[in-house]
């Protein structure tokens, strides 16, 4: 079994996603020994918003293209508008995605990253949550959507927005401790 401070964590992210849902986890992460990569389409800095002002940048560690789920213990999606609707029409994005559910690889998408999962075609079944203004696409997608602070289905840990980045973040943690004991 290997503790969070083993585990090795992919965020996937581009421009515009909420600076809050990617810092806040990756900070609770660092500080637990978990090692943490960031994957965008390239590698140049990327921009968070806060809400839909500019926040702060980060510069991925590596490009989506280059990234292999067998790499990592789970990956993290946050969200923001901009961020996830980028990432929807981005195949290897997708792809990645897809490879950690076949692998039943801890995925954890907050607020509007839940729609990545609904264009990777793996929610059906699923009960999430989400950011109110993707509950219908979801919904669509077959899952069923509630309103919980985290809610962890299978290989999945949603939240609705950045107030739950706590809640979020120790179901995932737990998510990644559960799937290295049943390994």
């Amino acid at each position: 079994m290997i503790s969070i401070g083993e585990a090795h964590i992919l965020i996937m992210a581009t421009d515009g996603f909420e600076e809050s849902e990617l810092f806040g986890p990756r900070e609770i992460l660092l500080a637990k020994g978990a090692r943490v990569t960031l994957a965008s389409p390239t590698r140049n800095p990327i921009q968070a918003t806060v809400l839909d002002d500019p926040g702060k940048t980060i510069r991925p560690d590596l490009a989506i293209a280059d990234a292999r789920a067998d790499d990592y213990d789970a990956l993290l999606l946050p969200g923001g508008v901009i961020n996830p609707d980028a990432l929807r029409t981005n195949a290897a994005a997708i792809a990645l995605i897809k490879a950690f559910v076949a692998a039943a690889k801890p995925v954890a998408a907050i607020c509007h990253g839940p729609w990545l999962l609904v264009e990777a075609d793996v929610v059906r079944g699923r009960r999430v949550a989400c950011w109110p203004s993707i509950a219908t696409d979801l919904r669509n997608a077959g899952a069923e959507v509630v309103d919980e602070p985290a809610v962890t289905d299978g290989c999945f840990v949603t939240s609705r927005n950045p107030d739950d980045v706590p809640a979020f973040t120790a179901a995932l943690i737990t998510a990644i401790e559960r799937k290295s004991a049943a390994a």
